[in-house]
């Protein structure tokens, strides 16, 4: 806070009448890509495989094309590579090139009969850090419709590769049945939108009387800020949202001078990615749960459900959306479907907030915009797209480093958002396409719940760039990263309490 600011805090109050602050318009237009059918057209019966040969056949003409264009009569040892079809078409001996799905055979990852032992009451061991098994038992495969082929060589321990990315292989397969790899290639970026690309558009409206007329675009303003935030972590403590509170009174312009005032007002709209409610306390093994013989017939259980922390969350939300507008993605502790894409939190969990939503059945996103985890949308022209952490948790299970970063830039180089699901990450079975499969590059890829703040800039092989942001747990840093929409430069803010100790 800037030193004027301070003084100005500490004066008495003044009959002086200051000019309001007005933020800049937010320019929001959601993609609504993620949401699932209603009611009973939303089915579970179907299998899980589908969706494997489902972001092969899209994936597979990308990587195809780069394939061709660098291994095209390629020669090694005088033999030039030829390409085959199908993994079973691989000859011993002969060097060539395929295309197919990256499967991790790992012992440590988790098995079916784990949950088999929760249905019988038997203790389940914990959930691993980490699926990688330190004697060397991982192997690494490929695959089609075809069959699977074992994948070993030296371009494997340099490429971090994980379940369910598409990727193009050249080798040849040696005396064991085994295909040592000399070089592989990846989807890479896919083609990325110009800004302002698709509200520019020529928007048509019918009049009904066999005529049309342009859709006036709104006049924009720019210099504005977007506000990222994750892991807020409400447990219904009181003294749990104090730096929370911070927050929210810095956001309406109550716990600063005017000239931070004016920064502030640059914000034009605040992103929650996930992990709003905290971690709930498991429920009780069925032998330990009491004898109850009478049910309520009003109400709730109190033993069985606490409603602070949705309630103070929706009394969050509700001080601020006077003043800003929000999107709220779920994550993996908020009351919402387990399995990605998560469905947006039922307007029902925030009494106050949900005025400010949309009309159900309307086009048009409201003030107060609960989404999907994955989201991606457009924001001032900018192709944005984020989630709560969970796909980026996932794929650190499968390598033995930490860098967060590197995991979202190969994310999107594979083209696919959830790599691993429905692997070792819990997703909804579809059977006519792959949400995960990215078809357009956004210039905006921000992840929540990661251990700390970090942010870099790609850039793709046609010319794309994208910046990476890696939003911390707001709980345990106070950290909140802001966006500015015309540079796409980060700011990060720090909130914390004053401690003797």
């Amino acid at each position: 806070m800037a030193e004027p600011d301070i003084d100005e805090l500490l004066r008495p109050p003044s009959d002086r009448d200051y000019p309001p602050i007005e933020r800049p318009a937010s320019f929001y237009t959601p993609l609504r890509t993620f949401d699932l059918a209603k009611g009973d057209q939303k089915q579970y019966q179907q299998q899980y495989g589908d969706m494997y040969f489902l972001r092969l056949a899209k994936l597979k003409p990308a990587v195809e094309e780069i394939a061709e264009e660098s291994w095209t009569e390629f020669e090694i040892a005088g033999e030039t590579v030829r390409r085959v079809d199908r993994v079973l078409d691989v000859r011993q001996g002969e060097f060539c090139w395929m295309v197919g799905t990256v499967y991790m055979d790992m012992p440590l990852k988790p098995n079916i009969l784990d949950d088999i032992s929760k249905d019988h009451w038997i203790s389940a061991p914990p959930p691993r850090e980490k699926y990688v098994s330190r004697s060397g038992q991982d192997q690494t495969m490929l695959e089609d419709e075809s069959g699977r082929l074992r994948l070993i060589g030296t371009p494997l321990q340099l490429s971090l590769l994980v379940t369910g990315c598409v990727i193009a292989v050249m080798g040849t397969e040696n005396a064991n049945g085994e295909f040592e790899v000399v070089d592989l290639k990846y989807p890479d970026l896919p083609w990325q939108p110009q800004r302002w690309e698709r509200d520019d558009g020529l928007v048509v409206v019918s009049n009904g009387n066999g005529t049309s007329q342009v859709k006036p675009q709104d006049k924009r303003v720019g210099g504005g800020k977007i506000a990222i935030i994750s892991g807020l972590g409400i447990s219904g403590d009181e003294a749990d949202t104090m730096t929370l509170d911070l927050f929210m009174e810095y956001l309406l312009g109550e716990a600063c001078g005017r000239s931070t005032q004016n920064d502030v007002g640059k914000i034009s709209r605040l992103f929650i990615a996930g992990n709003s409610i905290s971690e709930g306390t498991p429920l009780a093994a069925q032998d330990e749960l009491p004898d109850k013989k009478a049910s309520k017939k009003y109400g709730y259980d109190a033993s069985a459900y606490n409603p602070a922390p949705t309630a103070h969350l929706d009394n969050f939300l509700a001080n601020l959306l006077p003043s800003i507008p929000i999107t709220l993605l779920p994550g993996e502790s908020d009351p919402a479907n387990v399995s990605l894409p998560q469905q947006p939190i039922h307007p029902a969990m925030f009494p106050r907030s949900r005025a400010f939503s949309a009309i159900p059945g309307s086009e048009e996103p409201g003030w107060f915009d609960s989404v999907t985890n994955p989201w991606e949308g457009d924001v001032d022209g900018w192709r944005m797209m984020g989630t709560g952490g969970q796909p980026i948790d996932d794929i650190y299970k499968y390598v033995d480093g930490d860098e967060r970063l590197e995991m979202m830039e190969n994310l999107l180089r594979w083209r696919c958002g959830a790599p691993t699901a429905p692997d070792t990450l819990w997703c909804y079975p579809f059977q006519d396409k792959d949400p995960f499969v990215i078809n357009e590059c956004p210039h905006v890829y921000f992840v929540g719940n990661q251990p700390k703040f970090e942010s870099t800039v790609i850039e793709g092989p046609a010319g794309q760039t994208v910046r990476l942001i890696a939003v911390p747990k707001f709980k345990e840093t106070g950290e909140v990263v802001l966006l500015d929409t015309d540079t796409l430069e980060v700011d990060l803010l720090r909130f914390d309490l004053f401690n003797d100790n």
